[in-house]
């Protein structure tokens, strides 16, 4: 019994490190983009004639999943945003895969957090899986 509540107890001291994954700042954001999508449109200097440049579209929980760049002649990249927890609005980002111009896997970035829901490591593959390179992320408060 008392080591039921000893986990408990340390139990309820580690669950909110790890509910504390976006801020409520982030989470209102998300509520107001709760399926959107945000076209962007760019006109040139002595031209009249607007072209998309950007689109951004956001999941029914109001997380951003895709983002795509154009350029003149069309696509130049799209990038695609899977989370850790694809029912929880607060999820962090889990993965985030580069395609380019004719929409082909250019680069695959996963992400690992600390339990504060700080970012800890992000590991890049190339798209045959093979790992590119690893960031890793030093937080340092004054």
């Amino acid at each position: 019994m008392k080591k039921l509540l000893i986990f408990s107890f340390l139990l309820a001291l580690v669950i909110p490190a790890f509910a504390q994954q976006v801020t409520p700042e982030t989470l209102i954001k998300r509520q107001k983009r709760k399926g959107l999508t945000i076209k962007e449109w760019n006109t040139q200097v002595g031209s009249r004639t607007p072209f998309l440049d950007h689109v951004t579209t956001y999941d029914s929980l109001g997380r951003k999943v895709e983002e795509v760049e154009y350029a003149s002649y069309g696509q130049k990249a799209r990038y695609v945003y899977e989370y850790v927890d694809a029912t929880d609005p607060a999820s962090k980002v889990s993965r985030e895969i580069e395609y380019n111009d004719r929409d082909k896997v250019a680069r695959v970035k996963k992400y690992e957090y600390n339990e504060d829901g700080s970012k800890k490591r992000q590991l890049n593959y190339y798209p045959n899986g093979k790992l590119e390179s690893v960031k890793e992320y030093e937080l340092i408060f004054r």
